[in-house]
């Protein structure tokens, strides 16, 4: 990895860990249920399916975007302490919380990635 690339990657996670706390300020949770930490999640696996078909041979950018914007907008750490906490508490909620994330995200990035990808190309795709 270059040092540019390092650079993108550390001004992109500042610029979305910004907007993740600015998230949390202006979506409180709903009783146990984690709504900001949710919801980043789900529109940033959206967010990077859109970067991944859309950018998939421009690296800067999508190092930029994918790995230091949205990287730092979601985040895999809470959701995984914060479903612990829940379960202590509200064991329901938690699986509640577990799989609506998890469906959610994935069916948001397999979205993103056909919006990405919405002039019908394949490039990126794997098979």
């Amino acid at each position: 990895m270059s040092l540019r690339r390092l650079l993108l990657v550390i001004l992109g996670g500042t610029l979305g860990t910004a907007a993740r706390l600015a998230f949390a300020l202006v979506l409180p949770d709903a009783g146990s249920f984690p709504v900001a930490t949710f919801a980043v999640n789900v529109f940033g696996a959206l967010l990077i399916g859109i970067v991944a078909g859309r950018l998939p041979g421009s690296a800067e950018l999508r190092v930029f975007l994918g790995t230091g914007m949205l990287g730092g907008f979601t985040t895999y750490s809470a959701f995984a302490v914060g479903s612990v906490e829940i379960w202590s508490d509200a064991p329901l909620v938690a699986v509640a919380y577990v799989v609506l994330s998890l469906g959610l995200g994935i069916a948001a990035a397999a979205l993103g990635l056909r919006l990405g990808r919405a002039d019908g190309s394949s490039k990126g795709r794997r098979t």
